[in-house]
């Protein structure tokens, strides 16, 4: 994963931009070295997978809590499993867009992003104006609700943030054990658990911290994350609009301290904008910080169903 001021090419799958503070961009997209850190198993491997050797990472700003999370999660094999288990039951069985390990580590990144943008702006953490304590708990809060929120996919889609909420309980608290002390412990993991069910786009947002995370989750749209279940044939609205979207970038507006942009090479990716992620939007804590803005390059939209037959 790139530092701040470096830059990252992604070998294949989605890509997402974020401005960095400098200037140049950071970008985060499928892929990572080629071992594995830790063992998985349980998948007949039907779909082609990144392995993520240490590929769990965030800019963490010599954010020591955020580092030694992140060191935590790296060699969490319970975690690691869970991610591919869920990965299976939703490409492998379900046939939909990728909910493992890439699409975590993509939405614990842009969730950060968020939120750092809303700190620029002086918006303050829900656990900063109400349990007293620092920004860097924030971001320690919004990237472990990332990589915690879709793991109860491993159990079942639907309504997978409430199975979510069952298995992340005792895993939080096992991953901040060396990390915080009682009561903090207690307030961060109530804070993740809350981000985490306000990631279902029904359900209200009560922190800047759930805001961010639930509009992350929104923001993982591009091709590449419908590239398995569209080259297996399977055409709906959803794989489609996913193709149609080029690239997520994301920067500080001129009016809000959020601004998305969002590169379409055709129309269909309208159905990703104004379906999914304003209706996340919406529903969110930080909706009146974000616009957003769609848009297709060049002059002529690209085909991406040739024919259709049902």
């Amino acid at each position: 994963m790139a530092k701040d001021g470096e830059r990252e090419r992604p070998r294949q799958g989605r890509e997402v931009v974020l401005p960095a503070t400098n200037g140049s961009v950071d970008v985060l997209a499928g892929g990572g070295p080629e071992e594995q850190q830790l063992r998985v198993v349980g998948t007949a491997l039907r779909h082609q997978e990144p392995a993520l050797s240490g590929g769990f990472s965030v800019p963490t700003r010599h954010n020591q809590k955020l580092e030694g999370l992140l060191e935590r999660i790296r060699q969490d094999a319970e975690l690691h499993q869970l991610w591919r288990c869920a990965n299976v039951n939703a490409i492998d069985r379900s046939h939909i867009t990728d909910h493992g390990p890439i699409h975590i580590r993509i939405v614990a990144n842009i969730a950060l992003r968020l939120l750092r943008l809303l700190f620029d702006a002086g918006i303050e953490a829900g656990v900063v104006k109400d349990h007293g304590l620092h920004r860097t708990d924030a971001e320690v809060i919004v990237v472990l609700a990332a990589a915690l929120h879709d793991i109860g996919i491993s159990v079942h889609r639907h309504q997978h943030e409430r199975y979510s909420l069952v298995l992340a309980a005792p895993k939080a608290r096992d991953l901040l054990s060396t990390l915080y002390d009682e009561p903090e412990r207690t307030i961060i993991v109530s804070e993740v658990l809350h981000a985490i069910v306000a990631h279902d786009w029904e359900e209200t947002c009560l922190t800047i911290e759930a805001g961010c995370v639930k509009v992350a989750d929104a923001l993982d749209m591009s091709k590449g994350r419908s590239r398995i279940p569209f080259q297996a044939g399977k055409l709906d609205i959803h794989s489609v609009s996913a193709a149609a979207i080029d690239r997520v970038i994301i920067g500080k507006g001129p009016q809000k301290p959020i601004s998305i942009a969002i590169e379409m090479n055709n129309s269909a990716g309208i159905f990703q904008v104004d379906e999914l992620l304003k209706r996340k939007i919406d529903n969110s804590s930080i909706r009146d910080y974000v616009d957003v803005l769609a848009s297709i390059e060049g002059d002529s939209e690209t085909r991406i169903v040739p024919v259709y037959n049902h």
